[in-house]
């Protein structure tokens, strides 16, 4: 008897499916195993050590008063939002790279992160003085999706074509950050500092009620959407002419699913500033792990990037003790160079 290679999730009506292998399944089974083993250093890992089985004893509710105080009100807010944020950068890009049908796509390279930041640099700007820092996450997000909504309309002739959307998501991504600077420039110097701090990305200082918990809607209701997407994820990859001779409704689909990466960026953006790079990294270690289809590229690609930020996370707030660097400079130092790799790959295309 010849076992099925891969199964498919699909609701009832079948409007939403997706096609996962049984080897997408065991990656994504070793890669949780391995961003549970992180998390429990990571909480363990700082100013004060915390032993590995003191950790996991008050994560059941038998630790000591003072591990309680250290890990629940400083060390696992900051974990959660670098799992959160990390699977939905890495998510985000994996849209993109979709629906663009490029390999270099990204919300750092379309806009996205730009729109997203200088939406929190207008909040620094103009209301840090009078309104309070908690509404900084909406102004963020905002600004992400009014840039991709001016990004659409530029790009709309009879329909949207993927090149001319990342043209003009790179143009736009310039012109954000040239507004962002002159801002910095313009405001005092206090502006500057918080600001710089949220352009570099920083998980520093996050607490539940103000980051984790706006943080989990998001995560919670448009991951699981977008990986029943992703049947139409892998049509959108075909191209215009092919997708919609098989029956797909190919502009709509394509503002639900930019909808959706603009949204899980902006989001992450919000609560942890701009880190750049993992969008595009991410998704490229999924293919290599899980192959093209995205019904394996998206669940590997959020578990990747949730790794990828923790590590970075780890790594800024240990390696210069008692400094802390923001993370988004190490995933910068790695992804930089891989970009410069994936240019170097598509040279020719």
């Amino acid at each position: 008897m010849k076992l099925h290679k891969s199964f498919a999730l699909r609701d009832r009506g079948g409007r939403f499916s997706a096609l996962l292998s049984y080897k997408t399944i065991w990656v994504c089974i070793i890669l949780a195993i391995i961003n549970i083993i992180l998390a429990v250093i990571s909480i363990g890992v700082g100013s004060s050590r915390i032993p590995v089985d003191e950790v996991i004893k008050t994560l059941f509710g038998y630790g000591s008063d003072t591990s309680s105080t250290i890990i629940y009100t400083l060390r696992l807010p900051r974990i959660l939002i670098a799992l959160l944020a990390g699977a939905s950068l890495a998510v985000a890009g994996a849209i993109l790279q979709g629906i663009i049908r490029n390999p270099l796509a990204s919300p750092d390279i379309a806009g996205i992160t730009g729109g997203a930041t200088l939406g929190a640099v207008s909040f620094f700007y103009f209301l840090g003085q009078t309104i309070t820092i908690h509404l900084l996450p909406i102004a963020a997000v905002i600004g992400a999706f009014i840039v991709s909504g001016i990004i659409y309309m530029f790009a709309w002739k009879g329909g949207v074509s993927p090149l001319r959307l990342v043209l003009i998501g790179i143009g736009m991504s310039t012109a954000m950050s040239s507004l962002t600077y002159m801002l910095l420039i313009s405001g005092p110097i206090v502006l500057a500092n918080k600001s710089l701090t949220f352009m570099t990305g920083s998980i520093y200082g996050v607490a539940w009620e103000t980051d984790v918990f706006p943080m989990l809607p998001y995560v919670c209701i448009l991951l699981p959407f977008v990986f029943l997407q992703a049947r139409n994820i892998n049509v959108q990859e075909l191209g215009d002419d092919v997708a919609a001779g098989i029956g797909s409704k190919v502009q709509r689909q394509r503002l639900l699913l930019l909808c959706c990466s603009v949204a899980l960026a902006g989001a992450a953006v919000a609560i942890c500033g701009a880190v750049s790079f993992i969008g595009l990294m991410a998704p490229h270690i999924a293919r290599k792990l899980v192959g093209p289809s995205f019904g394996g590229v998206l669940p590997v690609s959020a578990l990747t990037g949730s790794f990828v930020l923790l590590l970075a996370d780890l790594i800024a707030r240990t390696a210069f003790s008692p400094l802390d660097i923001p993370a988004g400079v190490f995933t910068a130092a790695v992804g930089a160079p891989f970009f410069i790799y994936l240019l170097y790959k598509h040279r020719s295309r």
